[in-house]
Formats: C-alpha cells, sequence, structure tokens
C-alpha cells in the first residue's frame, strides 16, 4: 500500500483527529495550533487524504531531541507506519545534526510499546520520567 509522507504540514485539526483515536481528553485547539508551530519537525502518514499516522520532534538541535506525540490510528497500527515515522524523524536529525557528534534522542513510551522502540535501537535506563500537569494561571 502507497502512504503518503509529509514534512512540516501537520495541522492542529489533524493532530486533535488523531491523538482521539488512541488518547482521551485531547488539549484545545489553540494549545495545539502553538505546539504545532514551535515543534522542530512534523511528520504525518496519508492514505489518499485520510491522515492515518504522526510524530513529532521537540529540543534544541544541539544536544537532544525528544520525540513526542507518536501516534499510528488503531486500524493501521502493525503495519511499519510507525518505524517510516521514526525513519523520517531519524533523517531529519542526520540532516540537522553535527556531523560525528552523538545526540540524545528520547522518548517516553507505553509499556506496551517499549518493545517496538527496543527493536528500532532504543534502550531504557533507571531514570523516572516525572511530569507535572501543570494549570497556567
Amino acid at each position: 500500500m502507497a502512504y503518503v509522507i509529509r514534512h512540516n504540514e501537520l495541522s492542529a485539526e489533524e493532530f486533535i483527529l488523531l491523538w482521539s483515536s488512541v488518547w482521551d481528553g485531547t488539549p484545545s485547539l489553540e494549545q495545539t495550533k502553538l505546539a504545532m508551530v514551535h515543534s522542530l519537525f512534523r511528520v504525518s502518514v496519508f492514505d489518499d487524504n485520510n491522515i492515518i499516522a504522526m510524530a513529532r520532534v521537540i529540543g534544541d538541535m544541539g544536544l537532544c531531541y525528544y520525540i513526542k506525540d507518536v501516534v499510528v490510528r488503531p486500524e493501521y497500527q502493525r503495519k511499519g507506519i510507525g518505524s517510516i515515522l521514526l525513519k523520517e524523524i531519524l533523517s531529519f536529525i542526520d540532516s540537522h545534526g553535527i556531523s560525528g557528534s552523538y545526540i540524545a534522542v528520547e522518548l517516553a513510551a507505553l509499556p506496551d510499546k517499549i518493545g517496538f522502540y527496543e527493536k528500532l535501537g532504543f534502550s531504557s535506563n533507571n531514570a523516572k520520567r516525572l511530569r507535572l500537569m501543570y494549570q497556567v494561571k
């Protein structure tokens, strides 16, 4: 099956549509628009004109990149699309990083997805991911 891959075209509306296909409690449109503008890189995958997958990258372009919001619609999972997303992200990092340097590429994964990322070369460590859901005043 031929999918269409797009870079930096993922809209806030498409993001919310995909988010809601796998998670509850979608962020607001206003928040999502800000996130899209300030992401370093966004990759999306389409089947015809239907968005089926996305991922985005945040970071400092020098020492670290953080992969965020990797989503593949449930009916398209286990078809290699997640691997396509990660390949596109690593290609972006290759084209923007300093040749020969090492850059930390990190992500957070749910326990049932860890095996997928390990197959792509990621490894876990003993650090605990901490999060504060801060309400802006």
